[in-house]
């Protein structure tokens, strides 16, 4: 067989060959929508190559991105995985001082930023000595740059050359993303060309997202999320229109870019696919094109699903996934029945679950029984970036941290974080399944569990809930009667709005937990 190096520039030379122009399509607020051919981005991205060759870099430099879902964006990553320096993407929806954290340890030598975020590249900059050059994305071709920075479009203008992509070996790192600090200091995932590689091929199979060349992506989720969950490979790959949103995610917006671009499936965590919801009930929107919705981040409940999959005409795909895992864990087949619960759907080709015991012990009995989740996969990390420790137990499994159930089906349920289990009395609550009975009622938009302290039991748990409208408090603990321990069942319950999400768009516990106990969030006690 031809030596054949798994490389993600291939999934750009490929689109450019055989889908020139298709297109990849960027909502450019404030001066209308963006378009161009893959024939033609992949010529842009190659002679950005060179343009960054002229600028110093080397190969395995780490390049850092402070941007929104944009073609120079998109161009940017191709640019630089494809000459074998390190994208190394940052959420600005972190603190200063973790996002100065992480690109000191990443040591990058360029950021890219985008134009509307220069104000925090500004506070951070003093803090990261090893950044030599500064790139403004997204600005107007005659915007000027600030001292000290060069315009993307002048730098391509300038500079801009053809350069070979590829030639390296597949293990070669690509891109590098940090966990979101939520569960401790952030820590560095490097993801390899062939991890990458992989990880797109198992995106496209049939009962996973399965993109084809008649399909329009929206990709509503970050490229700062891990790759954007590797969808800026897979639509190349399968030449899929792909729709950009740049940083605006109201409904309005979406429900516009849908309607406009024919979007078939749409992808991103489900607070935005709630706001597309709600508008689209509002004004009595419909969206004939679209097909799926397929939703990761925290839980949904399943009356939300249902009124979801009701509301826009699209049947809802649930997945579960990790930075860890470039991200992509388990996901519930497309075609499943609407509104069916099938938790957070099956793992693919190349993941493999086992659940444990509290002490990593293998249980023996693997199907509907709770334990620790652990997965082992050929993208899935071995250890942090460096971190000479690896992660992995004898079997090679990496332990997510996660409580999770199997079923019958091998259909994934996530039951929450081992971390988050509540001990009160000596004995354990889990909130997930207080959270699950809860999120049933179709008021609900978001529940959470969390601790307090308790002088007699040690902890209690505290009902924090965002609801679409207003429910009596003693009529939704009864909600909970039967279907957990009475001991389970909550004595204060506490309404928010909105509930505080985190800059994964998962809902912040951290932040509940500080706002509860500063007194900032405050319950109606119920019994005792």
């Amino acid at each position: 067989m031809q030596p054949y190096s798994l490389t993600v520039d291939k999934f750009l030379d490929h689109a450019a060959k055989w889908f020139g122009d298709r297109e990849v399509v960027e909502a450019a607020h404030g001066t209308g929508v963006r378009r161009i051919g893959y024939a033609a981005m992949h010529e842009r991205s190659n002679r950005l190559s060179g343009a960054l060759g002229h600028m110093g870099l080397r190969p395995g430099d780490r390049v850092a991105t402070l941007a929104w879902n944009t073609l120079h964006h998109l161009e940017l990553y191709y640019a630089v995985m494809g000459a074998g320096m390190v994208c190394h993407t940052l959420n600005p929806r972190l603190s200063t001082a973790h996002l100065v954290g992480m690109i000191r340890e990443a040591e990058d030598r360029m950021i890219a930023v985008a134009a509307d975020l220069m104000p925090l590249w500004r506070e951070l900059a003093p803090h990261c000595p090893t950044v030599e050059q500064v790139i403004v994305l997204d600005s107007r071709d005659d915007a000027p740059a600030p001292d000290g920075a060069i315009a993307y479009e002048a730098l391509l203008r300038e500079h801009g050359a053809s350069r070979a992509w590829g030639g390296f070996d597949e293990e070669t790192p690509a891109g590098l993303c940090y966990t979101s600090g939520t569960t401790g200091p952030p820590k560095g995932v490097v993801y390899t060309h062939r991890s990458n590689y992989l990880h797109t091929l198992r995106t496209l199979q049939a009962d996973s997202i399965a993109l084809t060349a008649s399909d329009v992506l929206l990709l509503g989720v970050p490229m700062f999320h891990a790759n954007g969950w590797g969808l800026p490979f897979a639509a190349p790959a399968a030449g899929t229109k792909l729709v950009l949103p740049g940083r605006v995610l109201d409904g309005a917006s979406l429900a516009r870019l849908i309607r406009d671009e024919g979007v078939t499936v749409a992808v991103g965590v489900q607070t935005v696919w709630l706001g597309l919801t709600d508008h689209v009930e509002a004004h009595g929107i419909a969206l004939p094109s679209l097909r799926r919705v397929v939703i990761g981040g925290s839980k949904c409940p399943d009356a939300l699903i249902r009124h979801m999959e009701n509301i826009l005409g699209a049947s809802v795909q649930t997945s579960w996934g990790m930075t860890e895992l470039s991200p992509t864990g388990t996901i519930a087949p497309p075609g499943d029945v609407p509104g069916a619960s099938t938790g957070s759907g099956r793992p693919i080709i190349g993941v493999d679950l086992k659940l444990t015991d509290a002490e990593g012990a293998t249980l023996a009995e693997q199907r509907g029984v709770e334990g620790r989740l652990w997965v082992k996969g050929q993208s899935v990390i071995d250890r942090y970036y460096k971190s000479d420790v690896s992660l992995l137990d004898a079997d090679g499994y990496f332990d997510t941290g996660d409580l999770a159930t199997i079923d019958a089906d091998g259909n994934l349920t996530i039951n929450g974080r081992a971390k988050d289990l509540i001990k009160s009395g000596g004995e354990w609550i889990n909130p997930t399944e207080i959270e699950t009975v809860i999120g049933r009622h179709p008021a609900i938009r978001h529940v959470a569990v969390i601790a307090r302290a308790d002088a007699k039991w040690g902890e209690r748990p505290v009902l924090i809930v965002e609801m679409a409208e207003r429910l009596d408090p003693a009529m939704l603990l009864g909600l909970l009667r039967g279907e957990v321990a009475d001991w389970w069942i909550p004595a204060e319950i506490a309404e928010v709005a909105p509930m505080p999400l985190a800059a994964t768009g998962k809902i912040d516990k951290a932040r509940l937990r500080a706002d509860y106990a500063a007194g900032r969030i405050t319950g109606a006690v119920i019994g005792r």
